[in-house]
């Protein structure tokens, strides 16, 4: 049943009421979801690209530039928290047309301010407003989360996520394409390519999304959610694999222009390739975790990227751009990977409580309702959360090259924090024998 783009009947996992009628629907939310994200991401992350406009005449410090792409970071992390409540408060389709809409702000504000003379405050609070776009990815996943079964929610979310992430390499794409053709000083293209994309997503979303009354006014899930130790391990995962991602897109361009004395356009030639590898490789995080669990594929994933980091510590005492370009990269693909992997994580662990709670008794429709709306709202402030490690990492940077003039003690601390997290996910997830499982609902759950 469907009233002016409001579904009230949702049975994704029953196996009829999809293939009749619950996958079109939901691949069609899906595809315009990911144009919304996708552009959320882009003016998100478009001060990774303004400052690599920024020549001397600006007069801005290696720090200061560090400071400013740190601003978005954190404030769409911050941001998070209120855009998953606003799919339940307001709807899906309805908040993917405001949240698109709200992108139009801080780009036309960007056209105003950029330019010689502006004082650095100005640029921070012009970025700090971009961080809205941050706030896209979490109400987007939420969303699409509620729309497919847990079988395919692996690939769903992944494929969501990593369109969305395609948003930091395409922006970083037009700037190189702007600074490759109109030079340096025209960094007001970018935005003006931008404007007219942000007015299609919220135009396609308006009128080609839908809501779902299961979710609205669900605003509960949140406070329940917190309360489940499960909640902090994941987004302290996930500040490893997204933070990461994030962190190292805005910071790319900066380290190579100011330990390697790349140029704008020598560094805008490279930068897009990390974030745009990592985007594509998402989808297949999420795939591996379905078919193999999502705690095994992130375990390899933050081991692989604490070996990464020291590639990225002996490539800068060798001074050899080549092989940090590649250690560099690397972490981009791994992150996209441990992405995919502990977004798996959190639908599975919350399914795996519905069945245990099914088997003693439990209604399996409340059950695995109640699974959604968890597994929602931990999305959401698991996002949150793993933005926020993209300020720690551009922090570090910005410490590091402040204090030494290169990034190896920044890459050292993220090397140190990687091991951490694999231990965490070996101790939580994967160790069994011996030892008596932290949730005994979760073994041979998948995560």
């Amino acid at each position: 049943m469907r009233t002016k783009h409001w579904i009230q009947h949702w049975e994704p996992e029953n196996a009829e009421f999809w293939e009749t009628t619950g996958k079109r629907v939901a691949r069609r939310n899906l595809w315009f979801s990911i144009f919304a994200e996708h552009v959320g991401f882009s003016i998100w992350t478009l001060w990774s690209v303004m400052v690599l406009f920024m020549g001397p005449e600006y007069g801005f410090s290696a720090a200061d530039k560090f400071l400013l792409v740190s601003t978005p970071t954190v404030v769409g992390g911050l941001m998070r928290l209120p855009y998953t409540f606003a799919v339940a408060k307001f709807g899906g389709r309805n908040w993917t047309v405001v949240s698109a809409a709200l992108l139009v702000v801080p780009t036309t504000l960007a056209a105003i301010v950029m330019e010689p003379g502006t004082s650095l405050g100005t640029f921070l609070l012009v970025a700090a407003l971009g961080g809205v776009g941050g706030g896209n990815f979490a109400s987007s996943m939420t969303n699409i989360n509620t729309f497919y079964p847990e079988r395919l929610k692996g690939w769903a979310l992944g494929l969501n996520a990593g369109g969305g992430n395609l948003g930091v390499a395409a922006i970083q794409l037009v700037g190189l394409l702007v600074i490759g053709t109109a030079g340096a000083m025209a960094p007001r293209l970018v935005l003006f390519i931008y404007l007219p994309l942000i007015v299609l997503a919220a135009l396609l979303a308006y009128l080609y999304m839908d809501n779902l009354a299961s979710v609205r006014g669900d605003t509960r899930a949140m406070r329940e959610v917190v309360r489940d130790k499960h909640t902090w391990v994941m987004s302290f995962l996930y500040i490893g694999t997204f933070g990461s991602f994030i962190g190292y897109s805005f910071a790319f361009g900066l380290v190579l222009q100011n330990q390697f004395g790349r140029t704008p356009l020598q560094a805008a030639a490279v930068t897009f390739l990390g974030p745009l590898i990592g985007s594509l490789i998402r989808p297949v995080g999420g795939t591996l975790a379905d078919r193999i669990g999502g705690a095994k594929v992130t375990l390899v994933t933050f081991g692989g990227m604490a070996v990464a980091a020291v590639g990225a510590i002996v490539a800068s005492n060798a001074k050899s751009l080549a092989m940090f370009t590649v250690a560099f990269i690397v972490l981009f693909v791994l992150s996209g990977i441990g992405n995919g992997s502990t977004y798996k994580m959190i639908p599975a662990i919350f399914r795996a409580k519905a069945q245990s709670a099914i088997e003693t008794g439990a209604s399996e429709t409340a059950e695995l309702l109640r699974a959604r709306r968890l597994s929602g709202a931990l999305i959401g402030l698991a996002g949150a959360i793993g933005a926020i490690g993209g300020l720690f990492i551009n922090l570090a940077f910005r410490a590091s090259f402040a204090g030494t003039g290169g990034g190896v003690p920044a890459f050292v601390a993220f090397c140190v924090f990687y091991l951490i997290c694999a231990g965490v996910t070996w101790v939580v997830y994967l160790r069994r024998e011996g030892v008596r499982s932290p949730s005994p609902a979760l073994a041979g759950a998948g995560v």
